[in-house]
């Protein structure tokens, strides 16, 4: 009990250090990339320090998590093979799992954690990072989709938007029509103008023209002035942001996913990869221990720098496999589901390999 209180004191501690560590590395770089895009759209640097980074900090504390603590282990476990400690506790009967028990311990925690911190925390903090980007960033605005808007109100119902503009919440040359079961047009509204209006939930048309389609081919047209109206549709699901489902708890994200499903969205391939990671990117954590230990159990010629190297290499590839994934699951090559996960189960089956042909 004392060793494994000791080992994960150890794990945790060097955690921690890495997390900040990469925190400053990563705040430092983004700034010097940024810097100009700051300074040219009017950000003061209170707004950069004191509101964008602060909220930055969980994002990259979601993203930099599992390589932290894999550094750790390899760091922690090298010293102890390095000293002789691993050898002399396994040539008295200590197995190599036994020995992996506060590790898989803390790797398990960490993972429960971050699926916690990732689903309900990050989201708010990257509510005011996504629109402080969107204000301040040249690239944001091509993350959205603003004009050519089609989406399915109900069943036999399309709404069409020309243009969109997020932060007015106003769209401009709407089209809704409906059609029966069999396809035929039965009436259709164009409006030059739709706004959405908070205090009451709906939408409110402006200088609409309704037309009515009979059974016998006739046309009945009506002019008014304004016509509010409620659509299933709201305004987020007429500008769809990639950062969307990034800013959204699970159950919202959720939520969110199945109005995207009932108003026939198209290219949700990236929105539903994000659902998805939400719940397999946290056990990357624990992956990557289980990877750690049998790596750096063993003692090589060059010490803990070549371990450390090794497990670099492993953290990195494994990453970069989860990266290269992500544009087959966006395009619908290979199922969002599948893609979240693959990468994961891939490396599980590597730790567990390694595991098997390690010395115990």
């Amino acid at each position: 009990m004392t060793y494994d209180l000791h080992i994960i004191k150890r794990l945790l501690t060097g955690y921690v250090l890495l997390i900040g560590g990469l925190i400053l590395f990563f705040v430092v770089l983004h700034y010097v990339e940024y810097i100009d895009d700051f300074m040219d759209r009017g950000a003061t640097m209170s707004e950069v320090f004191l509101l964008y980074y602060p909220n930055y900090v969980p994002e990259i504390i979601r993203l930099t998590s599992p390589l932290a603590l894999f550094i750790s282990a390899i760091i922690l476990t090298s010293r102890l093979a390095q000293r002789l400690e691993l050898s002399s506790l396994q040539t008295a009967g200590v197995s190599l799992y036994r020995l992996m028990l506060p590790f898989v311990l803390s790797g398990l925690a960490i993972s429960l954690f971050m699926f916690w911190f990732n689903g309900w925390i990050v989201p708010q903090t990257n509510q005011t990072r996504l629109a402080f980007e969107q204000d301040y960033t040249k690239d944001a605005p091509s993350r959205a989709e603003y004009a050519n808007i089609h989406r399915q109100n109900a069943p036999g119902s399309i709404l069409s938007v020309n243009f969109y503009e997020r932060k007015s919440q106003t769209a401009t040359s709407v089209t809704l029509q409906q059609f029966t079961q069999e396809g035929t047009l039965v009436q259709r509204i164009d409006a030059d103008r739709m706004s959405w209006v908070d205090s009451t939930g709906a939408w409110t048309l402006i200088s609409p023209i309704i037309r009515t389609f009979d059974e016998n081919g006739e046309t009945r047209r009506i002019e008014v002035a304004r016509l509010d109206t409620i659509l299933s549709l709201g305004p987020r699901d007429l500008a769809r942001v990639q950062g969307d489902v990034d800013a959204m708890t699970v159950p919202e994200s959720r939520d969110y996913l199945q109005t995207l499903n009932r108003t026939a969205a198209n290219r949700t391939g990236p929105s539903l990869v994000a659902y998805y990671t939400k719940f397999s990117y946290p056990f990357a954590n624990l992956i990557l221990v289980l990877m750690a230990v049998p790596i750096a159990s063993v003692r090589r010629r060059g010490g803990q720098a070549v371990q450390l190297g090794i497990g670099l290499f492993v953290a990195f590839v494994y990453l970069a496999v989860m990266k290269l994934s992500e544009p087959f699951g966006y395009a619908g090559v290979i199922s969002p589901v599948v893609t979240a996960w693959l990468p994961h189960a891939i490396f599980l089956l590597v730790a567990i390999v390694l595991l098997i042909n390690t010395r115990k």
